[in-house]
């Protein structure tokens, strides 16, 4: 189980003295995406005949919401109950925010490159990580020019479907890229306490909640977050503290 969340001022020296690999989720933590997940929900219910503004529209939204960070497939899953209707409901809202993306609705976090290639500069490993498909990862890297700015990006397809809350993304970034030789060596960064969790989950030394997308400091914290920064931007300099 979970040991209850410190604070930050306890925990800085020990957590962030010997982080070697870094991972960070996309939308919400170095992506800011405007609203498209809900955008492609509502594209992916339509094409499943949810009205909108309906009561089963607004429930449906309710746990889109509250599941940001999850893989899009397990939260389709559970909406539908289908595993046929999930796949059509998962294949129109890739569809979608790929469409959105392409159409430059996506932009980085402000720092959020400049922290990847500050982290990097100072020896450490970083992974971008994603709840969605492969495809639409790969458009959103073309689209901000960072197809080369990590040595590795996952989704739930590299971990056989499985992506968060799970710690497979974590655990498969810990074993691919050998950076780390201790999976407290690993830190753990995102917008949702999806993020956190799946962190946690895996034992990695730092796990970072960041205020720039979905959930906040409660969610964080009761989902066992060591740290809450404003946004990803502020990685450098907590490293730096331990120094």
């Amino acid at each position: 189980m979970p040991q209850p969340p410190q604070t930050p001022q306890n925990t800085q020296t020990s957590q962030t003295a010997d982080i070697r690999l870094v991972v960070l989720d996309m939308a919400g933590t170095t992506v800011a995406d405007d609203g498209l997940v809900e955008l492609a929900f509502e594209s992916a219910a339509r094409d499943l005949g949810v009205e909108p503004g309906s009561a089963d529209h607004a429930e449906k939204l309710g746990h889109v919401r509250a599941t940001m960070g999850e893989s899009k497939i397990s939260v389709f899953r559970h909406l539908f109950g289908d595993e046929h209707l999930a796949r059509r409901a998962n294949a129109a809202f890739e569809q979608a925010y790929g469409e959105l993306v392409g159409a430059g609705r996506v932009a980085p976090v402000p720092g959020a490159r400049e922290t990847i290639e500050r982290l990097r500069a100072d020896g450490r490993t970083v992974v971008l990580t994603t709840g969605f498909a492969r495809v639409t990862q790969d458009a959103v890297l073309a689209v901000l020019g960072w197809r080369d700015l990590v040595p590795l990006t996952l989704c739930p397809a590299d971990t056989g479907g499985r992506g968060r809350p799970y710690p497979d993304l974590v655990l498969e970034a810990f074993v691919r890229t050998k950076a780390a030789d201790d999976v407290r060596q690993v830190a753990v960064v995102g917008d949702t306490s999806y993020d956190v969790l799946s962190g946690v989950r895996a034992g990695a030394g730092l796990v970072a909640g960041v205020r720039t997308g979905a959930h906040g400091d409660r969610e964080f914290r009761a989902a066992g977050a060591t740290h809450v920064l404003d946004s990803v931007a502020g990685l450098p300099a907590l490293f730096m503290g331990a120094r």
